[in-house]
């Protein structure tokens, strides 16, 4: 498999094309979401990537400003930029309620998310999907996302929405919106 990554090292989908860049997506970036798990720009842990990486698998704790007033809900997305296909990997996309300030570890699970939290569909399955690049294709980034939404998105008309479709149905003004990026390679 490392022979794989190797020889598709110069293909990535590419940053302009993650959620953040997308222009009904645009807005201040002031929700400054972190983590306790990995700082911005560094090397997830080992609990946060898949399993079929060796890892747990489990969604890290996220934590972000107070949604400003006039937030309906919140729209999490977390991609990877850097597979070598067209567009990127959507590994997790949630609806999130608006009064919520963090989650905690493991709250993006299909099977038990946290209060608050309602799981949509990813490029892969429902819930969270840590990192899993390919062996040998260098590093990965994955971009978690928090856009708080003017208008809320209905959840149960979306769950089986493919998420380019999701992303597609955010009408309205973005009133804020939070990045935090973490990096795993094998």
């Amino acid at each position: 498999m490392a022979i794989m990554g190797r020889l598709l090292k110069n293909r990535r989908a590419g940053e302009e094309h993650v959620a953040w860049h997308r222009a009904n997506l645009d807005g201040p970036d002031t929700l400054d979401l972190r983590s306790d798990a990995f700082a911005h720009g560094a090397t997830m842990p080992l609990a946060q990537v898949g399993r079929r990486a060796g890892g747990g698998n489990v969604s890290p704790d996220l934590a972000w400003k107070p949604a400003p007033a006039g937030t309906a809900q919140l729209l999490f997305v977390m991609e990877d930029p850097d597979v070598p296909i067209s567009s990127p990997a959507v590994h997790t996309v949630a609806l999130i309620d608006p009064e919520l300030t963090a989650l905690p570890t493991g709250a993006l699970d299909a099977k038990a998310p946290a209060e608050g939290v309602r799981i949509l569909r990813s490029t892969f399955r429902s819930g969270y999907l840590g990192p899993e690049p390919i062996k040998g294709h260098g590093p990965h980034r994955y971009v978690f996302q928090l856009f708080a939404l003017e208008n809320a998105l209905d959840g149960a008309a979306l769950a089986k929405a493919r998420p380019r479709e999701v992303l597609a149905s955010v009408n309205g003004p973005i009133l804020a919106r939070g990045r935090l990026d973490g990096i795993y390679e094998r």
